[in-house]
């Protein structure tokens, strides 16, 4: 999902949901541009219940100034409201999905692996 002035307000209930994952990027960055569909790929077919949001870091500088973002691109997993992991810049896809799977799985999973 990208975030336009509608879905802002969504930004302010995170801590209601159980699983999401804030992506900061800006359309000047490269390496932003080039993660993003990885991401998005990893979480709809790993981590389907993570709900993805996608913030432009320049236009949206008050969320970007809330999660204390400085670099491009930024992602933050939230599990129940608070900060479970951020990774910021150099961004390995295989880092992600080893330490997003365990806390996922005992959330979402009754048998984790």
């Amino acid at each position: 999902m990208l975030v336009n002035p509608y879905t802002l307000i969504m930004i302010t209930d995170i801590e209601a949901k159980p699983a999401v994952l804030l992506y900061f990027y800006n359309d000047g960055c490269q390496p932003c541009l080039a993660l993003r569909p990885k991401i998005a790929h990893l979480i709809s077919n790993e981590f389907p219940q993570i709900e993805c949001i996608f913030i432009n870091a320049v236009q949206h500088p008050e969320v970007t100034a809330k999660y204390g973002v400085f670099s491009s691109p930024t992602l933050i997993f939230i599990f129940e409201g608070k900060e479970y992991r951020r990774y910021n810049m150099y961004v390995s896809i295989s880092s992600v999905k080893d330490e997003i799977t365990r806390p996922y799985n005992l959330m979402f999973n009754s048998n984790p692996d």
